[in-house]
């Protein structure tokens, strides 16, 4: 097959390994900088063009779109899947899960477990708001953020008025989450492919951190999961619409709580502390589901 890897950085591990596992099995893998590719909407005959030259030919195409760059990563992954590319993960489930609001509202109505989730515009509303959240301690979040940029611990309910009117003033969309004291600053990652969980680690923030997020200098490690956590895990990958997601559990005196679905999940940490081959799992994913996909996309023509 030939596969399109939509990433800005061809160094960055994620890449190299997704490229390294494809070639392996024989596949012409070509790594596109979303940024440069460019498009032309035309109904008769959608196309890609990149460097001066339209890009044919592709089977199957594994978006590894930056958060900074979703919406028009978005828009390319769209034009190759109106061009019968098979995506990895759908553009439409991208931008689902990117939007971090709409993602809980989503998983809340599917009866998944969530820390208790408030949402507000008002600067007269932020008192109601803490309560809502059984008060502080409580963690507030830029809904925008990645890699626990924009996350703070306010440790009391003065604290968190004024960091919230800060974020209010600055015109900046928080949400506001209670603050799971027994998850002891870990998290897990739980990486699903299709509908199995097929690695996990636990994420330890580092001390006097409350972020687990091995950005922030979280350490990694093996973890059971429990049954429920598994189910939990591949239940929200499939609420999202995701084929291939990084899906983040905190346990909590009433059971796994969702705390984010990630739609580009880094593979280093997971495959260093696992010692999984995740990059060829994916691969593999990929093989089984691009080829009913294809024999589909040739009968139309």
């Amino acid at each position: 097959m030939k596969i399109a890897v939509l990433s800005r950085n061809p160094r960055l591990y994620s890449t190299r390994r997704l490229v390294e596992a494809g070639t392996e099995r024989g596949h012409e893998m070509v790594v596109i900088d979303t940024l440069r590719a460019y498009m032309n909407i035309a109904s008769h005959k959608p196309q890609i063009h990149y460097r001066g030259k339209p890009l044919e030919g592709f089977d199957a195409v594994i978006p590894r779109i930056g958060a900074s760059v979703t919406f028009y990563g978005c828009a390319v992954l769209r034009q190759f899947e109106m061009m019968g590319v098979f995506p990895l993960n759908e553009s439409v489930a991208i931008a689902r899960s990117r939007d971090k609001l709409r993602s809980l509202q989503l998983l809340s109505r599917r009866g998944l477990g969530l820390p208790v989730t408030g949402f507000a515009h008002s600067p007269d509303d932020i008192p109601d708001l803490i309560e809502m959240v059984n008060g502080a301690p409580l963690v507030i979040k830029v809904l925008e953020g990645t890699q626990g940029i924009g996350v703070v611990l306010c440790e009391t309910a003065t604290a968190a008025e004024s960091v919230i009117e800060a974020f209010m003033g600055l015109k900046q969309n928080i949400m506001v989450q209670e603050y799971i004291k027994e998850a002891g600053g870990a998290d897990i990652r739980c990486f699903v492919v299709g509908d199995k969980v097929i690695a996990s680690m636990k994420r330890q923030a580092k001390p006097g951190e409350f972020r687990s997020n091995l950005h922030r200098g979280g350490s990694a490690s093996l973890i059971k999961i429990t049954p429920q956590e598994r189910m939990t895990a591949i239940r929200a990958a499939k609420v999202m619409g995701l084929s291939v997601a990084g899906v983040d559990i905190l346990r909590s005196n009433h059971g796994p709580l969702v705390l984010e679905v990630n739609s580009s999940p880094g593979l280093e940490g997971i495959e260093t502390t696992t010692g999984k081959d995740v990059a060829g799992i994916i691969i593999e994913h990929l093989e089984k589901n691009s080829t009913p996909h294809m024999t589909r996309t040739k009968g139309k023509g």
